[in-house]
């Protein structure tokens, strides 16, 4: 068994992955952090609307939301606000696909995670 964490261990452990990315279609990199806890909160909950007694995915723009959430800087702040996402929606699509897909792996967000918030 591994040592036993106290709460100063926890709450002090640097525990979000980054990593560089490459994008080319903007000849260079970026570095993608991994969500928070109460960050990846925020980004399942934009994207579930409900409606009554209805519940549906809203998918619009879900690459640029979650790459605005998740590209930061080298000292780890987010160089875009959740209003970049706007723009950033009209960057090139395979850019943010990159970019998106690596942060999903980051942030341990599994395309059935979408689907099982959608059936709750």
């Amino acid at each position: 068994m591994g040592k036993l964490l106290t709460r100063d261990d926890i709450l002090n452990a640097q525990d979000l992955p980054t990593e560089r990315v490459a994008v080319p279609e903007w000849s260079g990199e970026v570095i993608v952090r991994g969500l928070t806890a109460a960050e990846r909160d925020a980004f399942e909950q934009s994207i579930v609307e409900t409606r009554g007694k209805n519940t549906r995915m809203n998918l619009k723009n879900i690459r640029a939301k979650l790459v605005a959430m998740t590209v930061v800087d080298e000292q780890g702040n987010r160089i875009f606000s959740d209003e970049d996402a706007e723009l950033l929606g009209k960057k090139s699509a395979a850019a943010l696909d990159r970019i998106f897909s690596v942060a999903q792996r980051l942030s341990g967000l599994r395309p059935e995670d979408v689907e099982e918030l959608v059936g709750n």
